[in-house]
């Protein structure tokens, strides 16, 4: 489990391209300073394993299905990243609760000189954010300020612009996004709820004895 609170901005060193998958070094002093094979690292918000560490970088393996859902399919050697260990037991939870398993990309649109900054929406991930929820961006836990069917808006301190990826990202650039876990619990749940109660309010009632 991850937190959204980005502990440094990392640099991808290497990228190997395998069948079906990919190979990433990344360059990242503080989360590699105790990591060790086996250790989950979210990379702009996507949960990888440590399988090699080397002095200040480490490796991870991303498959396929991650390279199709993220942004890590276009990552290259030199490109900046959002690195966060996993969550120790009894920490604070800075953030909100984030699993790194990156739901879509969306699109930056543009920043205003007050930091408030937009983006583009993927329809299929709209009904799951909301106004004054969170959302993980690149890995980092934000608030919404606003919500459309196709576009979101976030504010961002300059503490937040200095220190991660978003204070590098120009208009066009893809994000990874992460919805909140919780919203799509209730979805499943109300919705079999609800169908459970259609199709017994639907139902035929049993005939009685005669």
């Amino acid at each position: 489990m991850f937190t959204g609170i980005v502990e440094e901005l990392g640099e991808i060193t290497a990228v190997e391209q395998r069948p079906n998958a990919a190979r990433l070094t990344v360059r990242g002093p503080v989360v590699n300073s105790d990591a060790k094979h086996g250790d989950s690292i979210a990379v702009s918000g996507v949960c990888l394993t440590v399988v090699e560490v080397s002095g200040e970088e480490f490796t991870v393996d991303v498959v396929h299905e991650t390279l199709r859902r993220s942004r890590l399919a276009k990552i290259a050697p030199g490109d900046r990243v959002n690195l966060e260990r996993a969550t120790a037991a009894g920490a604070r939870l800075g953030g909100h609760i984030m699993q790194g398993h990156v739901d879509g990309t969306g699109v930056f649109l543009s920043r205003d000189p007050d930091g408030l900054t937009k983006f583009a929406l993927p329809p299929h991930l709209a009904r799951y954010v909301v106004e004054k929820g969170s959302i993980a961006v690149d890995g980092i836990s934000l608030t919404v300020a606003s919500v459309t069917n196709d576009e979101f808006t976030v504010a961002l301190i300059p503490t937040t612009l200095e220190l991660t990826t978003l204070g590098r990202t120009e208009p066009g650039d893809l994000v990874n996004l992460e919805v909140d876990v919780v919203a799509k619990y209730v979805e499943k749940l109300a919705t079999a709820h609800l169908a459970g109660s259609t199709a017994h309010n639907g139902a035929t009632p049993p005939e009685e004895d005669a």
